[in-house]
């Protein structure tokens, strides 16, 4: 299939391409370009046993356009079959950097795009949405897709509202699918030190101190991005009455964790480091456990490969290898709020977050379908 991949050079996108490729898609991107500088070197091979790394050189030759989400037009989606919609403000602190960004982002522009790919034909939509619409639900169980939804922020809120006007445009031409993704870890060429896992090994590697900043008692969902990208690739391949209409919490079976256990994973992970408690730590309001059986029995070509432990080996080699600083894991280069922060204090996105026209990167050069 002709698949348009939304924020396909973000830290989730840039990993979903190759794999989309792979499975023998035909990847057109869309992109806006705010964090093109956040480039970081290539996934290292894992010795045996300690998952799968995606293999140096996929991901070329994609058609790719710069523009924003919320100025697509129906010509943009001439000769799409599929869409997969990652573009959005991706975290809690975007989220509330302005919340009427985040809403016309992540939840306006999002609705428009699903109308617009309705109107052209275009029969498959993947929505990644967030299990941190699960809010604070209580870790005490795995919660179902059908459990009680309950969010914290306006990230969470716009997934919300925008899984529920998808599934509105439901019918029997149009089939939303509504990926609810664990919190992400894991190398990527775009990488981001915003997310716990990624954070807690980044601060190990370059402090020698595993740095919590709330008591470590909540419950978190993880999911490796390399296993985001392969859901979304089984959800792409898999029989319309499979997925049609229908939310699927993304990740494995045994991959939710107390952050406090993630810490020790880390600890026993990067030589020579140490826990270390932020002082008066208080609880993180987001606890929730996950269940992931439904993904696994809806999509049988989906197998999960990597686990919390694999992924922190993987990224302390990668930040060894790239001889990551201090300096640079704190820098805008892998945060996504300094780098907005950073971009419109510099007056390169005016006051609706678009770029002004001379300072928008610019995008390779588009190939010939």
């Amino acid at each position: 299939m002709r698949v348009l991949v939304t924020g396909h050079d973000g830290y989730v996108g840039s990993v979903m391409v190759p794999v989309l490729q792979e499975a023998g898609h035909e990847v057109v991107g869309l992109d806006t370009g705010f964090f093109t500088d956040s480039r970081f070197l290539q996934a290292p091979t894992l010795p045996k046993g300690r998952g799968k790394s995606t293999p140096a050189g996929r991901g070329a030759g994609v058609v790719s356009h710069r523009k924003d989400i919320r100025d697509i037009t129906a010509g943009d989606l001439h000769g799409i079959e599929a869409v997969v919609h990652l573009a959005a403000l991706c975290n809690d602190p975007l989220g509330n950097l302005n919340e009427a960004w985040t809403a016309e982002i992540n939840h306006a522009a999002s609705v428009s795009l699903a109308r617009l790919a309705k109107a052209a034909g275009i029969q498959r939509f993947l929505f990644a949405s967030s299990c941190s619409i699960y809010g604070a639900s209580g870790g005490n169980s795995p919660l179902t897709e059908e459990a009680p939804l309950d969010p914290l922020t306006p990230y969470a809120q716009s997934k919300i509202q925008t899984e529920a006007d998808l599934i509105e445009l439901a019918d029997s031409g149009f089939s939303p699918v509504l990926m609810r993704n664990a919190t992400a870890y894991g190398v990527s060429p775009r990488l981001r030190a915003d997310l716990v896992l990624n954070n807690l090994v980044g601060w190990a590697w370059t402090t020698g101190k595993v740095k919590i900043l709330s008591d470590g008692t909540a419950w978190r969902p993880l999911v490796h991005v390399e296993d985001i990208a392969g859901a979304f690739a089984a959800a792409l391949g898999a029989p319309r009455q499979a997925v049609h209409a229908q939310a699927f919490n993304v990740g494995a079976q045994g991959e939710n964790y107390q952050v406090r256990t993630l810490a020790e994973i880390v600890r026993e992970t990067v030589p020579g480091c140490e826990i270390e408690l932020a002082g008066q730590a208080t609880h993180d309001p987001r606890n929730y456990q996950v269940d992931f059986h439904k993904l696994e029995t809806a999509l049988p070509g989906f197998y999960p490969r990597w686990t919390a432990r694999s992924g922190a080996w993987q990224l302390y080699l990668a930040y060894r290898a790239a001889g990551l600083s201090l300096e640079d894991f704190e820098s805008r280069k892998y945060s996504r709020l300094k780098q907005l922060e950073y971009l419109i204090d510099r007056g390169q996105l005016d006051e609706t977050l678009r770029w002004n026209t001379a300072d928008a990167p610019a995008a390779r050069p588009a190939q010939a379908a």
